[in-house]
C-alpha cells in the first residue's frame, strides 16, 4: 500500500506526515534547483533556499536549509552531514557548550554556530510565509535534526515566540544538556518526534551524561517495526540482533542505519 499524498491541511502527528517530512529531510541534501522542482511537485508555491558559511572553529563548514510554503502549511528542512563525518566530531567528549535557546541549559557549540548563520533569515522567511497562519513543521536528519530542534526552540523561547506545530527528526544526535531537554520537552509535548533506526550511531553521540536526548522516541527495531518506547533490556537485545543481521559487514551497521536511504523505506512501510 502506497503512502497518501502530502496533506497540507494536517494539524497533528501522523505517520504519513512523518514520511513526507523525512522526504523533505532527504531533499535538503539536494541543490537549489532540485529543491524548487520537487517542492513544487508536492504543492508548495513558495520556496526559499538558505545557505551560509559557518565561521566557527568546529568542522561544521556550512549550513543549508530550505523553507517551503503553501496556503496551509510551511515546512522548514535542514540538511545533515555524512555519518562518518558526524561520528568524528560528535565523538569528542570535550566538545564545548554554550548557553541554550532562551537561556535554557546548554547546547553543543557547533550546533549553535551552525544555526546562527541562517537563523535571522530563517525567522524572517517563516514570518513572511506564514501570512495566513499556516501550520509550521520543522525537520532534519543527522546534523539537520539537531538544527531542527534548535530552530524550533529559538523560534519559541526567543522572538518571535512561535510554537511549531511539529518537529520531526531522524537520526538526531544529543543536542544539549538535561536542562535544555527538559525545557524543550515541556514546551513541545506531543509536538516533537525523534525517529531512531536500530543501531544508528549518531543518536548515541555526543556521549552522556553531559548531553541528553529529548523525549518522544519513535524507534525502528532490527526487523523494521516501529515502537513508541523500548525497555533498556529490549533495546540492548535489539541492537545485538541488528548487528548479527549485518554480520558480513562488521562495523558498518551503525553507519548504514544512519543513512536516510535506510529511514525512508521504514517510514514508507509504517505509513503505508
Amino acid at each position: 500500500m502506497s503512502v497518501p499524498a502530502l496533506d497540507h491541511r494536517t494539524t497533528g502527528y501522523s505517520l504519513p506526515l512523518a514520511y513526507w517530512l523525512a522526504r523533505a529531510s532527504e531533499l535538503a541534501y539536494k541543490d537549489e534547483p532540485e529543491v524548487r522542482e520537487r517542492t513544487g511537485q508536492w504543492g508548495f508555491t513558495r520556496v526559499r533556499y538558505l545557505e551560509a558559511r559557518n565561521p566557527g572553529p568546529l568542522p561544521l563548514t556550512d549550513t543549508q536549509a530550505f523553507v517551503a510554503g503553501s496556503d496551509h502549511m510551511v515546512v522548514v528542512a535542514f540538511r545533515g552531514t555524512e555519518p562518518t563525518q558526524a561520528r568524528d566530531w560528535l565523538s569528542d567528549v570535550d566538545a564545548p557548550g554554550t548557553t541554550g535557546p532562551g537561556g535554557h541549559g546548554m547546547v553543543h557549540v557547533g550546533f549553535a554556530q551552525a544555526l546562527d548563520v541562517v537563523h535571522q533569515e530563517l525567522t524572517k522567511t517563516v514570518e513572511e510565509f506564514r501570512d495566513q497562519d499556516q501550520t509550521l513543521w520543522i525537520t532534519g536528519h543527522s546534523l539537520g535534526a539537531a538544527l531542527a530542534m534548535l530552530a524550533a526552540a529559538r523560534l519559541h523561547f526567543e522572538a518571535p515566540g512561535l510554537l511549531a506545530d511539529g518537529v520531526h527528526t531522524f537520526g538526531q544526535p544529543r543536542t544539549g544538556d538535561r536542562d535544555l531537554a527538559d525545557a524543550y520537552d515541556a514546551a513541545f509535548t506531543a509536538r516533537h518526534f525523534r525517529f531512531v533506526n536500530n543501531n544508528d550511531v549518531v543518536p548515541q553521540l555526543p556521549p552522556e551524561p553531559l548531553y541528553h536526548h529529548v523525549k518522544a522516541l519513535r524507534y525502528f527495531d532490527a526487523d523494521g517495526n516501529l515502537h513508541e518506547s523500548m525497555s533498556t533490556a529490549g533495546n540492548l537485545a535489539d541492537h545485538a540482533r541488528g548487528f548479527a543481521q549485518n554480520a558480513f559487514a562488521p562495523g558498518t551497521d551503525a553507519i548504514q542505519d544512519h543513512r536516510m536511504t535506510a529511514y525512508l523505506p521504514l517510514l514508507e512501510k509504517a505509513a503505508g
